[in-house]
């Protein structure tokens, strides 16, 4: 059985929502159990409400807490961030800045990791997010999987969409008004079976 772990932080619960649909595309594949938990917050109380987010907040608030050892038991790592700046947000840079034992021991290489994310905008930085991520990824030994081009929404030209060949996004809007779309939740589906389905393989 592949254990394939999910770590996320959402301000809004987009990335939320993309994050369930990965673990329905994990599900997809025989042989796969998936866990999903979100990291810790950092902001304070009055800095989340002053952000319009305490009601989201607190519609996520029953997923599990992730722990650094986390990580290490797990055969795949897929990590779901918002865009701050066109990087990672400070919650889960925080997260991963304290995986720094992990490095010394070696206990993530050969380990497959993915990366999925939302922006406000269409060209809100959902690529760069993704690109720099990678590299403490890589820095981890890991092996680096995206969201290819198998999955033919990557190709429609019919809306405004998330989705690129480094992983699945969505577009939250300037106000957080917009939900993931049909496209954007399949491509984190997509993501979510692909993953699983390289686990399976390398396992073999």
């Amino acid at each position: 059985m592949s254990k394939i772990l999910i770590v996320y932080y959402s301000m809004y619960t987009h990335v939320h929502q993309l994050a369930q649909a990965i673990a329905e595309g994990v599900k997809e594949v025989p042989g796969s159990e998936v866990i999903i938990k979100r990291v810790p917050e950092t902001l304070p109380p009055e800095v989340i409400a002053a952000m319009g987010a305490e009601e989201t907040q607190k519609s996520m608030a029953h997923m599990p807490i992730a722990q650094v050892d986390d990580l290490a038991e797990a055969d795949a790592i897929i990590f779901g961030t918002p865009t701050r700046f066109g990087n990672m947000c400070g919650q889960m840079r925080q997260f991963l800045d304290a995986t720094g034992q992990l490095w010394r021991n070696g206990a993530l290489v050969g380990k497959v990791g993915s990366v999925f994310a939302s922006t406000a905008t269409q060209h809100g930085g959902q690529e760069s997010t993704i690109l720099s991520f990678h590299t403490t990824l890589l820095h981890h030994g890991m092996v680096v999987v995206g969201l290819p081009y198998a999955f033919a929404g990557q190709m429609d030209n019919s809306e405004i969409t998330g989705g690129s060949p480094y992983g699945a996004t969505t577009i939250a809007g300037t106000q957080g008004e917009r939900v993931p779309t049909a496209n954007e939740l399949a491509g984190a589906r997509f993501q979510g079976a692909h993953v699983a389905r390289i686990v399976s393989k390398l396992a073999s």
